[in-house]
């Protein structure tokens, strides 16, 4: 669940104490049977396995913005599964909302046990890539635009004081970064759709029922280069009818995007600090451009 890619705060220990006990009144409150919770993930959100009843709780603490991005999320979810596109699911069994509880605001989806190693065939990484924008194509749904994303990358990288272990050298060049690749791909008009955002491998989860995209409150607007730019060559080599200019501006955007996320004082992804002077080592490197996956953790 942890992308590795957007800003990443754990949950402190005594919240997670409270998250899990939310998690589980909420699970029962709705009529699930939950007997034990399992820890799987502590990130910017918690993930928790929900016993017997097997299902995933996702759990968060209830501010507005918390509380947006959930109801986006759902809202997603419930539509790209209307369309079979290939993401993974609500949990059936109770109603599709977000629930808050304790001050959190808790998420219940399908529990899905992984059954291959993480590393998935290129081709069908591809292909079930290809399935997931078609089915951002048949629904309707408001999504922020890529450039927001970005635009908080930006409002890190000039704010000293969010970034302050960042060196005005690696701050300057961060900045040039994002706003001239920016400009580049708008200036390229190329077609715009709803995306993932982050579909990356750790994103991708391999299920009985196939490959399945997860995490999809990162969904924005723009080309799908920008999607693209988050996975490893060989897959992107194999979409259908890539842009490999737009793509090769996309995948600059976006490593200089990893890289403000990685420098953010609050930023807890372990060692996410290495990380972040490495994407920094690579836009100073120049080409040839590295993807996301062979730099980060």
């Amino acid at each position: 669940m942890n992308s590795g890619c957007v800003r990443s705060t754990a949950v402190r220990a005594a919240e997670a104490k409270r998250a899990i006990a939310a998690a589980q009144a909420v699970g029962l409150a709705t009529g699930l049977d939950v007997e034990e919770v399992v820890l799987l993930q502590d990130s910017n959100r918690l993930a928790l396995r929900l016993l017997p009843c097997d299902v995933l709780a996702r759990v968060a603490p209830a501010t507005p913005v918390a509380l947006r991005s959930a109801r986006f999320e759902v809202d997603l979810a419930a539509q790209l599964t209307e369309v079979a596109a290939p993401v993974g699911t609500l949990e059936a069994r109770v109603p599709p909302d977000v629930y808050e509880r304790d001050g959190f605001a808790v998420t219940l989806w399908t529990f899905y046990e992984s059954v291959t190693a993480r590393e998935h065939p290129p081709a069908d990484y591809a292909t079930v890539l290809a399935a997931l924008h078609a089915g951002h194509r048949k629904i309707d749904l408001p999504t922020p635009h890529f450039t927001d994303r970005v635009d908080e990358a930006l409002q890190l990288v000039t704010s000293p004081e969010l970034t302050p272990r960042l060196s005005d050298q690696d701050r300057a060049l961060l900045v040039d970064t994002l706003r001239t690749r920016t400009r580049s791909i708008r200036d390229r008009g190329a077609p715009e759709q709803a995306l993932h955002g982050e579909p990356h491998p750790g994103n991708l989860l391999p299920t009985k029922d196939g490959l399945l995209f997860i995490d999809l409150e990162t969904c924005c607007r723009g080309p799908v280069e920008f999607d693209l730019a988050h996975v490893p060559e060989p897959v992107s080599d194999r979409y259908p009818g890539v842009d490999e200019e737009l793509l090769r501006d996309c995948r600059v955007l976006v490593l200089a995007m990893v890289a403000a996320w990685r420098w953010d004082a609050q930023d807890d992804l372990p060692q996410g600090r290495r990380a972040g002077r490495d994407l920094v080592q690579a836009l100073r490197d120049g080409p040839p451009w590295p993807t996301l996956v062979d730099l980060t953790p």
